[in-house]
């Protein structure tokens, strides 16, 4: 998936040259987190919105040369590897720089994001299952085997999260029924994180308790 239509060429490039009166304007004026600088029209870096305070509208942006920061992305970036920048850099815009170092445009998170929402992982029909394993033990292919060898259909899958050697990897499957599916991720010993309500070992697990527990109390 590309996502090369969502550049956006409203947000303004500054020149290094310049004073930092127009950016302050800038960031009093927007919510954007981030603006380009460029240097004989190549670009340079960003400068951040957390940086206001310290802006005096007559000095030159070339005093915070050392203070920019250096992310970006290019017209080839993927969209997940967007997201990741954003996520990264914590920002909610990010130049595109071309070949040539000149600036292209922006991405817009809200954009971005909009866009990953009409993915056929948001919009088609099916269930969330969110599976853990450790990280050697990782693999897409046996993942992907696993689901569709219930007769399922893996709409999409994304690492949600990797913490101590554990990965968490959230799935969206193409089934009304996760029962098979978990209890064979279990017998493959991945965790089951999270997963629908119709889940059938969360259900025998809540039965026995109950028992045990009214056992107990006789």
């Amino acid at each position: 998936m590309q996502i090369q239509d969502k550049i956006i060429s409203s947000i303004p490039v500054f020149e290094v040259s310049e004073t930092l009166k127009e950016v302050i304007h800038f960031f009093e004026e927007t919510t954007f987190s981030h603006v380009a600088i460029t240097e004989n029209g190549e670009y340079l870096g960003v400068l951040s919105e957390n940086d206001l305070p310290c802006f005096e509208p007559d000095k030159g942006i070339e005093k915070f040369r050392f203070e920019m920061e250096r992310f970006h992305v290019n017209k080839e970036t993927m969209w997940m590897d967007v997201l990741e920048m954003f996520s990264r850099n914590e920002a909610n815009v990010i130049p595109v720089v071309d070949d040539n170092q000149m600036v292209a445009g922006y991405y817009n998170l809200e954009e971005v994001v909009d866009y990953f929402i009409d993915t056929p992982f948001f919009k088609e029909p099916g269930s969330i299952l969110v599976v853990s394993i450790g990280i050697k033990d990782y693999s897409f292919s046996e993942i992907a085997q696993i689901v569709e060898g219930n007769n399922a259909r893996l709409l999409g899958a994304f690492i949600s999260e990797s913490l101590n050697d554990i990965v968490h990897v959230t799935l969206k499957i193409g089934s009304e029924n996760l029962n098979e599916v978990a209890q064979t991720f279990r017998r493959y010993n991945y965790t089951i994180v999270f997963g629908n309500s119709d889940d059938k070992f969360i259900e025998d697990l809540k039965e026995r308790s109950d028992y045990l527990e009214k056992y107990l109390n006789i």
